[in-house]
């Protein structure tokens, strides 16, 4: 990979990025990228999630599937878009949750930077989506490297918060044996915000008010949602 691994992450990851299966994902990339094929986020962001997020700053890991594949959205962390992009279906859903969790309005913008900055981990599965082709970066290589990030931070000892959005995040930290039975943590699970199931019980989950519950009462202090 030519991502560079933000310091905090670099002792956690280095195992998993140095492995065969590790190798053969940069090559691969650099294979798609020379074939012409436009890979999403551009280089230089896919590890952006870790980047604002440092291990021992993680309060709360919001998982995802893989990044927006549409021109402009995707910029290295789950669910989020930059400034002045459109906001996509998901994320105009997880804003009506939050305006009915805790009151606050929907932003005009979709850019979550404020949450990763304050401990909220929002990593993708796969880290590279191609262009117009969700999940097509699917089982290339990146699970062992994100599994990887999700088994740090359950093996803190810091209590942290887990929302699982969908069976694809729900899978993930199945198989994150640091997760599994680890009753520090809390463990948020409903369906995922697209509006094709969140009506089957994403709206009404207070996933908001119940994270900064469980993070005030165990001392670690409240995430500020708002985003204006």
């Amino acid at each position: 990979m030519s991502e560079a691994v933000p310091p905090s992450w670099q002792p956690v990851l280095t195992p998993a990025l140095t492995t065969p299966e590790a190798r053969r994902l940069g090559g691969w990339l650099r294979a798609e990228e020379d074939a012409g094929k436009q890979i999403f986020p551009p280089r230089g962001t896919r590890l952006r999630a870790l980047e604002l997020t440092p291990l021992d700053k993680v309060k709360v890991v919001i998982l995802g599937q893989d990044p927006y594949h549409g021109p402009g959205q995707a910029h290295g962390l789950c669910f989020s878009v930059p400034a002045g992009v459109r906001q996509p279906p998901s994320l105009v859903n997880i804003f009506k949750e939050l305006r009915d969790d805790l009151g606050i309005e929907p932003p005009a913008h979709g850019n979550l930077e404020k949450w990763a900055r304050q401990g909220v981990l929002l990593l993708n599965n796969s880290l590279t989506v191609e262009s117009g082709q969700a999940g097509s970066h699917a089982g290339k290589g990146w699970d062992a490297i994100t599994d990887a990030a999700v088994a740090a931070v359950a093996a803190r000892e810091e209590p942290s918060v887990f929302i699982l959005w969908g069976s694809h995040a729900q899978a993930k930290a199945a198989r994150v044996p640091e997760l599994r039975g680890n009753s520090r943590h809390l463990i948020l699970r409903s369906p995922h915000p697209s509006p094709l199931s969140a009506h089957r019980g994403f709206f009404g989950s207070k996933p908001f008010s119940k994270a900064n519950a469980f993070l005030e009462a165990h001392g670690r202090g409240a995430i500020d949602w708002s985003l204006d």
